[in-house]
Formats: structure tokens, sequence, C-alpha cells
């Protein structure tokens, strides 16, 4: 598979204007990306822009801090499916993660899981945060949920994902689940070694820094 397929172009900013939104969707046909990645705001808009082309909508959920009620984050997940979206990456409760309350965290990821039915979760475990068990326990709770991907991180945190994260959710989630590796992939040499890595998706806003062969700035 072309690295063009593996990235999920990314804009994610408070700031992103109608027409950034526009200017992702067309840079995402031009370069026949997997998907687009943005805010519920923009689904509708990208849905409608993208008709008819094979490049996807995925919207984030409980963005960034992961920290709303279950209800709410299945409320977004329903409404972004509802307005074209064909994959959520939804956040988790990451301190109800370290506090050890692995129900909680499950019980989320199922719930939504459940809401979106066929289409695509992608689970945010934002590894910065989090200790190597803590990651390892993250991605178990997830394959409990029947998500369809683990993923590294929002960007938005203390850091992105790295090469030994990735191997390490590769390693837990082996064929039963896919890995996003997300935040701080920015050149085509660091693109093609989470691949090797095990990664399947790739969540940035350098994508054609990527596939261009430079050197990209964003998240």
């Amino acid at each position: 598979m072309s690295i063009n397929k593996y990235i999920d172009h990314t804009v994610l900013k408070a700031t992103t204007t109608k027409e950034e939104i526009k200017n992702l969707c067309e840079e995402a046909k031009k370069y026949n990306f997997f998907s687009v990645c943005v805010n519920g705001s923009n689904v509708k808009e990208c849905s409608q822009l993208l008709a008819g082309t094979e490049v996807k909508v995925a919207a984030v959920i409980g963005f960034p801090l992961g920290a709303m009620t279950t209800t709410s984050k299945v409320f977004e997940a329903k409404e972004a499916i509802d307005n074209g979206a064909s994959e959520i990456d939804m956040v988790i409760n990451v301190a109800r993660l370290k506090d050890g309350d692995y129900s909680y965290v499950e019980n989320e990821i199922r719930a939504i899981k459940e809401a979106i039915g066929d289409n695509v979760l992608k689970v945010i475990i934002e590894t910065c945060y989090l200790t190597d068990s803590e990651k390892v326990k993250a991605c178990e709770l997830s394959l409990n949920a029947k998500a369809d991907f683990v993923k590294t991180s929002t960007g938005f945190g203390s850091g992105g994902a790295t090469f030994e994260d990735v191997k390490l959710m590769k390693d837990v989630v082996g064929n039963n689940a896919k890995v996003k590796a997300s935040g701080g992939v920015r050149d085509k040499e660091t693109a093609e070694k989470y691949i090797e890595l095990g990664a399947e998706r790739l969540g940035t806003s350098s994508g054609i820094a990527i596939i261009e062969g430079t050197e990209g700035s964003g998240y």
C-alpha cells in the first residue's frame, strides 16, 4: 500500500477556518489520502466536499482531554456519524485509567463502539501521560471493548508518538486491532519507520511533506 493511504490528513486547531477546511479536503483529494481528520463541527462540510471520492472523514470525540462524560461522548460520536463521518477517534478518560477504574474506561469505549456500529473506532490512549504498564492496560481494555484501532496521541498533549510506544502497542494488540501513530509524524523517513513497526495509520498535518519528502512543521 502506498504511503498516502496510511495518512489521516489532519487539522484540529481551535482556529481552523472554513477556508482551511476546504484546503484540507482539496489536498486530501489531490494526494488521495485515506481520510481527513477534523473536529465535529467540520464533519458535515468535509463530507459534502469529499462526496464521490474515496477519501473518508474521521471525527475526533472527547477531544483533546477525554474528560467529558460517557453520555456526551456517545452523543458526539453518533452526531458525527450522522453528519457523514465513517471513523471516530475518541480520547479515553486518562484520569480514570490512572485511577485504576478500568471498568469505566472499557465500558466507555464499548458504549461508543456500539453506538457507531460498523464504523471504525480508534481509541486515543494519550501515551505521553501513561507508564508502559498503563499503555498495555489501555490497549487491553480497547481490545475487550472491540475497538478497531489504538492510537498513540492527540497531538495536543505533552508528547506525541514514539517508536517505542508503537512497538509496545502493536505487541499488545497483535492482529486483533490496528495501531495509529499520531503526533510528531512530520517526514517520510519517520512515517516509514512507524509503518515498519506495525502502524497501519498515521495521523498528521504534515501529509504533503511526507509524500513530497520534505520536513513538515505541524502535529
